[in-house]
């Protein structure tokens, strides 16, 4: 069964203990002394921070408030200097929080970056049935999300639950050593019921924007794949058609954005009604006790100082979880991608191939992309070392899967594929693939130059080993003719070049592989007849002396090919030499007939 996509929709029940301690690896780094050192300053920072806000800057407005009240102005010079205390302590507040930023933004940034690559070479490590299935634009949103997450959860859950934890704490404190337990209790009661009302609210807020990702991804990836095919897109003349698919998608996410919007204000209303009440009722209880002589002018303003400090990042505690949530939505779907088990491994221990001549064989082959419909039969193919062996046959006959299972992209159903006696199930798949070189039939280069994706053979190789695989591959007067010659971007998808060049560029870069084992998979379907007279003789050079399996449909590119076999709804339905197949008269004989047909009537109308 093909693996569920897990970019199809976005769990807003993501379980958030766990989602976190699968997170904190990347917070406290195995074997990083440094990056953890930064950490531990940064917690000191804040701890400085907090303590200065409470102690430093609430006591001194305090304590200058009770002086001038006491009316003496002999006290003008200390009243002074507390003013400036409490000044100099909120700047230090400041410049702690800022120096723990900095402090810290290494970690956040080297967490990110640990992320990003693992989820990067994972996705390559998935098997060819995913990522024929999957949505490109679907899936760079859930990475995109689920990266940028990681630095924020690492920034609110430090610098800001954390602190406000702490400097609750220590408001809590003074609260009942200088005005009683019952100024403690009562802040104790207000804050849980800010903590219950804004998780309330904000869970029923998290299924709403929860909806609206679910359709901005929907429009994205739609978005993607509409101006990936624009081609196809013109060629129908589908250009409204695309618009009001692509609008009716971005009109749904508006709504639904909208509607999380409009709960924000909810929360907002809510959040404020609870922290003015806290304010006054503190307050008024204060001013209460003033009036009983036993609290100072200055109490009233120190009360409103802590419960106003505390306020601060309160008010942010609901976009804090929020926040927190959605991260932990963002990375348990990032998280979900990473845990998508690849359907091709390698089994435990698996040695390297050895690779030896290169005799090939396919042993009783039974293989599909879905059980219920099979697409080889019992394959049975013996290709010698340094032997050509042609796989020809109507489509669907299973030409192409093949090469495909060649590679080891999938798993066989039944049988078993051997190199040089080695099945290739119980060897490494980087090891066999090393090995073994194609010319595919569906040419895409990379977004880059024509030396890039020429190079892209084999890592390290010179400009001169590439120039040397384009005079191979007979591309190398194209490219110099070009005003900018190697250097020349070939667009997305190689969408500047024709399509014989791309197929030129894709013999040139296996070329320069220089493989044992050679797949040339319609290579030469894109080419004219010159073109493809001109590539074939290079073609048969650089089969010499290697295995080859050569997957055509134009018949008269494989009559040198040491064994032809003909492929009918995944079965061998003939084999032998060109000569032997015509003297047969069977399904190779009609086929050559029909495309010698089709070639005289070619001519006849040039």
């Amino acid at each position: 069964m093909p693996p569920i996509d897990p970019t199809a929709t976005t769990r807003a029940d993501q379980p958030l203990l766990p989602t976190l301690r699968r997170f904190l690896p990347y917070l406290w780094p195995a074997g990083q002394t440094g990056l953890k050192a930064r950490i531990v300053g940064a917690m000191a920072l804040v701890i400085a921070s907090k303590l200065l806000q409470v102690f430093g800057a609430a006591y001194t407005l305090k304590y200058a408030v009770d002086r001038m009240a006491a009316g003496d102005r002999g006290l003008a010079m200390l009243v002074i200097l507390l003013v400036v205390g409490y000044a100099a302590s909120r700047f230090g507040t400041t410049l702690f929080d800022n120096l723990r930023n900095a402090v810290f933004e290494r970690v956040g940034q080297d967490a990110t970056r640990r992320l990003s690559a693992n989820v990067f070479r994972h996705l390559h490590g998935l098997s060819l049935r995913f990522h024929l299935e999957r949505r490109t634009g679907a899936v760079t949103k859930v990475v995109e999300r689920g990266t940028k997450s990681i630095d924020t959860m690492l920034y609110f859950l430090l610098f800001n639950i954390a602190p406000t934890v702490l400097e609750l704490a220590l408001v809590l404190a003074i609260f009942g050593r200088s005005f009683g337990w019952p100024m403690a209790a009562a802040t104790t009661a207000m804050v849980a019921l800010y903590i219950v009302f804004t998780r309330k609210v904000t869970d029923w807020r998290n299924h709403l924007r929860t909806q609206m990702n679910d359709l901005d991804t929907g429009a994205v990836a739609h978005a993607v794949d509409s101006l990936l095919n624009f081609e196809t897109v013109k060629y129908f003349g589908a250009e409204e058609r695309e618009a009001r698919r692509y609008d009716a998608a971005i009109t749904a996410y508006a709504r639904a954005a909208t509607k999380s919007e409009n709960s924000l204000a909810w929360l907002n209303v809510g959040q404020a009604l609870i922290t003015n009440l806290m304010l006054g009722g503190g307050m008024a209880f204060v001013a209460w006790r003033w009036s009983r002589g036993q609290a100072s002018a200055g109490d009233v303003v120190f009360v409103s100082t802590l419960l106003a400090q505390l306020f601060r990042p309160l008010d942010l505690l609901g976009m804090v979880y929020r926040t927190i949530r959605q991260g932990v939505i963002d990375m348990g779907a990032m998280f979900d991608l990473i845990d998508t088990p690849a359907e091709v491994v390698d089994a435990p221990g698996a040695p390297a191939l050895v690779i030896g001549p290169g005799h090939l064989r396919f042993e009783s082959v039974h293989f599909g992309y879905e059980p219920e419909r099979e697409i080889l039969k019992g394959i049975d193919l013996d290709v010698p070392a340094g032997s050509t062996l042609a796989i020809v046959g109507p489509s669907g006959a299973g030409k192409s899967t093949i090469a495909r299972l060649l590679y080891r992209f999938y798993d066989l159903t039944g049988g078993r594929i051997t190199v040089d006696g080695q099945d290739i199930a119980a060897v490494q798949q980087a090891s066999l693939r090393a090995q073994v070189g194609i010319v595919p039939q569906d040419t895409v280069l990379f977004n880059d130059t024509v030396s890039y994706n020429i190079a892209y053979g084999r890592e390290g190789a010179t400009e001169e080993e590439v120039a040397t695989a384009a005079r191979g591959a007979a591309i190398a007067g194209f490219i110099e003719r070009q005003p900018d010659g190697y250097a020349t971007r070939v667009g997305e998808r190689g969408l500047k070049l024709s399509g014989g060049e791309k197929q030129r560029v894709a013999i040139a870069r296996t070329l320069l592989k220089n493989p044992p084992i050679l797949i040339l998979d319609e290579a030469t379907s894109a080419l004219d007849s010159r073109t493809e007279a001109e590539i074939m003789d290079t073609l048969e050079a650089i089969e010499r002396g290697r295995t080859t399996l050569v997957i055509a449909h134009r018949l008269s590119t494989i009559v040198h090919a040491d064994q032809i076999v003909v492929l009918d709804a995944g079965r061998v339905a003939e084999r032998g030499t060109h000569a032997e197949l015509l003297r047969r008269g069977g399904l190779y004989a009609e086929m050559w007939a029909r495309q010698a047909a089709e070639r005289d009537e070619a001519l006849a109308a040039e």
